[in-house]
């Protein structure tokens, strides 16, 4: 079995918040979010990889294919590939570990379809307009 590597925790600031790499091996990345308060992600998806997010501290709201859960600490949600997802944070910072699973684990595997920030980009037709 691979050894999986030390922790980095290099700090990587966004709009929302902040990322930091916790630790990665063969197909999983490990990583600590935090959303401050009143901000949110973008509504994303990922082609490449499936999601498990755990609130650690704070509230907010977890958005996963339509449905809303309430985010508060112990609060845990799976996301699969290709499902659309976002968190927000409410009255106070929300903290999330994330476990990314799968084949692409970098920040080029994340489709925007709104963005607080104006970071959407057109990726084309889509599966689902592809369609029809």
């Amino acid at each position: 079995m691979p050894r999986p590597s030390s922790p980095t925790a290099e700090r990587v600031e966004r709009p929302w918040g902040w990322f930091e790499n916790l630790g990665h091996g063969d197909g999983y990345l490990v990583k600590r979010l935090l959303i401050r308060s009143g901000a949110r992600i973008s509504l994303q998806r990922h082609r490449h990889r499936s999601e498990h997010w755990v609130v650690v501290a704070g509230e907010g709201l977890l958005e996963i294919d339509g449905n809303r859960v309430p985010a508060t600490p112990g609060t845990s949600v799976f996301i699969p590939q290709a499902t659309l997802h976002r968190a927000t944070a409410g009255s106070s910072d929300l903290l999330l570990v994330e476990v990314q699973r799968g084949a692409l684990l970098s920040e080029d595997d994340i489709e925007r379809f709104d963005d607080d920030f104006g970071r959407v980009r057109d990726f084309g037709p889509t599966r689902e307009s592809a369609a029809g």
